[in-house]
């Protein structure tokens, strides 16, 4: 799997919903578990649950795997693993 296209994917998720502070943290040489980071965030429950949605959407479109999401109840806080990032 090409990592630079899995976080293109998910960035652009985030984008179609209007993610407010993307950031991708290059982790390869902290961890053998994933390469990315990306860290995004939205003014409430409802759209950070639609920038969950957007990302697992992307993600899929492009034919890449999401292994999970969770938090996903609250929509405080969430995380949609894709493996890699």
């Amino acid at each position: 799997m090409d990592i630079r296209k899995l976080q293109r994917a998910i960035v652009d998720g985030l984008e179609d919903v209007k993610a407010k502070d993307i950031v991708v943290f290059n982790t390869e040489h902290l961890s053998p578990l994933f390469e990315r980071v990306i860290v995004a965030t939205g003014p409430s429950n409802r759209q950070t649950k639609a920038l969950a949605a957007s990302v697992r959407d992307s993600v899929k479109q492009r034919g890449m795997q999401v292994l999970r999401t969770e938090g996903e109840a609250s929509g405080e806080w969430i995380i949609v693993d894709c493996g890699a990032a």
